[in-house]
């Protein structure tokens, strides 16, 4: 599952899913771009994982869930808690972070 937040609202998706992959990103963040169609490749990829984008500029909220100073951030989220995050504009770093919160 992919969905992209249209709400401030990043806590109830972590609440209501097992796991969550998000990517912190931004309209005008060209690296947030190039990983955006990768991240959905991976969302096709993991059908029990809900997999978010979320615009670090218009939800404050939901970019408080991790430490976000850089874009694109990646973070895990495990049965409604925190679990790791990245930084990276590359897909088998991505990867890894993904198969670390599957495999569990």
């Amino acid at each position: 599952m992919l969905q992209e937040l249209s709400a401030d609202n990043l806590s109830e998706v972590v609440n209501e899913n097992d796991t969550v992959i998000v990517q912190y990103s931004a309209t005008w963040c060209g690296n947030c771009r190039i990983m955006k169609p990768k991240f959905k490749k991976l969302a096709g990829e993991n059908n029990d994982v809900a997999f978010v984008i979320v615009d670090a500029e218009k939800y404050p909220e939901s970019r408080k869930m991790a430490t976000v100073d850089n874009l694109p951030t990646f973070a895990t989220f495990k049965n409604g808690a925190f679990v790791n995050q990245i930084q990276t504009n590359k897909l088998d770093i991505l990867k890894e972070l993904v198969d670390e919160v599957t495999s569990n």
